[in-house]
């Protein structure tokens, strides 16, 4: 089946993934984990509400946490448009795909669009944030895994070509997808700022973010970043990794953070730029997709995310076989039994008389 296409053409540029927003049970300690562990800036604290941005990040921020009752939730994604103007272009053909708008003015931001793509998931788009300093360079603050900068956002849904479908048609484009033994796709890639992914769309119960991920500096900052979780007493939230992912082929570590949400660091990819690049195509019986080296990742990693703030979750009408840590180690123990049942049926083994001894020589 052809890949959904991408519309060059449009009146209007999407630049980058943004911002998110996470509802939290009690902020200071969120703030803990994302400063301590993660290694993020606090741009403000206002109350209820945290403000927090990458290292080389200087927009406002990059990350929303606001504490409520009803935590791990996601209140939305957000994306940057090159300026102003593109924002009504944007929500013109917003409105010729079917879907409803609404203007709103968040603080520290512009004038901002809201929406929700086919799945449900709730999405803001603006091109204006007020600027802080960068402090890339400012090495007495690099904490943890010294968070750079907001690169992807994964996503879980029902129907992971209907979704790309609404995305391709906003500019996405396509960089790498699996597929199954009927070609269907199971998951997709989806850029704007030119690397492999600023979104990625896998099948599963949804809407539900699966993750956020931030860029690091090397796979040494990411041992740091496991070293300072144990310190800090986050040592059981470190989920999956380090590794090696197949697409992207980063180095990673995935966390989760006190209420449940789960955040990547990773060393960055490779350009994704020019127009003559072909999407790379993985299949599902592929383990370099998944597992390059090193353990699967354990059946949470597949299955847990956080929902969407006041959004149903369509649930899968049958699941496919995953190939997680928890299967692995039943597989291994399942072969371990029957080789001893193997040599138990051959009896006990002899070992040879030593030499010199008398039974040596008969």
């Amino acid at each position: 089946m052809p890949l959904p296409e991408t519309d060059h053409r449009l009146p209007f540029t999407i630049t980058r993934a943004s911002h998110v927003e996470l509802t939290v049970e009690d902020v200071e300690e969120s703030i803990r984990f994302y400063r301590d562990v993660i290694g993020l800036v606090v741009t403000a604290r206002e109350g209820d509400v945290a403000y927090l941005r990458g290292l080389e990040e200087a927009a406002h921020h990059s990350l929303v946490l606001r504490q409520a009752d009803r935590a791990r939730e996601c209140a939305g994604l957000g994306f940057r448009v090159f300026d102003d103007d593109h924002l009504d272009a944007l929500a013109g053909t917003l409105r010729r795909l079917g879907g409803e708008v609404q203007w709103v003015e968040p603080d520290h931001q512009g004038r901002t669009l809201r929406c929700r793509d086919p799945a449900g998931v709730p999405l803001e788009f603006c091109a204006r944030m007020e600027v802080e300093p960068r402090h890339i360079t400012s090495f007495r603050l690099f904490r943890g895994g010294a968070g750079q900068r907001l690169d992807h956002f994964q996503l879980l849904t029902p129907s992971v070509r209907k979704t790309c479908e609404f995305y391709v048609a906003l500019g996405f484009r396509i960089s790498e997808y699996l597929v199954d033994g009927s070609e269907e796709m199971i998951a997709v890639f989806l850029q704007r700022k030119g690397n492999p992914h600023d979104l990625v769309l896998f099948q599963g119960d949804g809407p539900r973010l699966h993750h956020v991920a931030y860029t690091t500096i090397d796979a040494q900052t990411l041992l740091r970043a496991c070293d300072a979780a144990g310190e800090a007493g986050f040592g059981p939230m470190v989920e999956r990794g380090p590794g090696r992912h197949g697409p992207g082929h980063a180095q990673y570590v995935y966390m989760r953070d006190p209420d449940g949400h789960r955040v990547e660091l990773f060393t960055t990819h490779y350009q994704m730029i020019d127009i003559e690049l072909e999407p790379s195509r993985w299949t599902v019986d592929d383990p370099a997709f998944s597992t390059p080296w090193g353990l699967p990742a354990q059946r949470s990693w597949h299955e847990e995310a956080s929902r969407f703030v006041a959004t149903d979750v369509t649930m899968l009408p049958s699941r496919p076989t995953l190939p997680t840590l928890e299967r692995y180690l039943a597989e291994r123990a399942q072969d371990a039994r029957r080789e001893e049942s193997k040599t138990s049926a051959r009896g006990p083994r002899t070992s040879p008389a030593p030499p010199g001894s008398p039974a040596s020589r008969g």
